[in-house]
């Protein structure tokens, strides 16, 4: 198991060496949240899914703005602790169990190949149009997530909502 020096420093400034890639991150993170609006998806369903994924991915920064940006939006402390464990738990809905369902197997892509039984299930809960902004939004929190633990460009603990 590898573990991260608590002097982390950062591999590199990649919002200096690549500031034009990194506004066009930005853009898609704007397109998918625009997506997410269209269709009013829930917000505290949003966060969850960013800590989900960022979970899977180990990306300390993202963890640390989506759990703060989560409570801001008004998400337990109880559900978010279990979040890791949300299929043990009895707190999460069908339509929650969906999405982070489908949440891991994108993000676990190379694993799991997005299985039809999952991806069904995610159907089953969400319009054509509430399912694409959701994976539009697993797909932006997983490019965030390569960049912050590729670069460990954002320290954690630094973001300030």
């Amino acid at each position: 198991m590898t573990t991260v020096d608590e002097t982390q420093q950062a591999r590199i400034d990649i919002d200096t060496q690549a500031p034009g890639f990194l506004r066009a991150m930005g853009r898609l993170d704007q397109a998918a949240t625009a997506a997410l609006d269209q269709v009013d998806f829930d917000v505290r369903l949003r966060e969850l899914v960013r800590i989900r994924a960022s979970q899977l991915n180990g990306c300390a920064y993202c963890i640390d703005m989506h759990t703060k940006d989560a409570r801001a939006a008004g998400e337990t402390e109880q559900r978010i602790y279990a979040l890791p464990a949300w299929r043990e738990t009895p707190f999460f809905t069908a339509r929650e169990r969906a999405a982070l369902a489908l949440t891991e197997s994108v993000t676990l892509l190379p694993q799991t190949h997005v299985p039809a039984a999952e991806f069904a299930a995610a159907a089953d809960e969400f319009s054509p149009a509430e399912l694409a902004a959701l994976i539009s939004l697993i797909v932006t929190i997983n490019a965030w997530n390569a960049i912050g633990v590729s670069t460990r460009a954002w320290l954690p603990g630094s973001y300030q909502p």
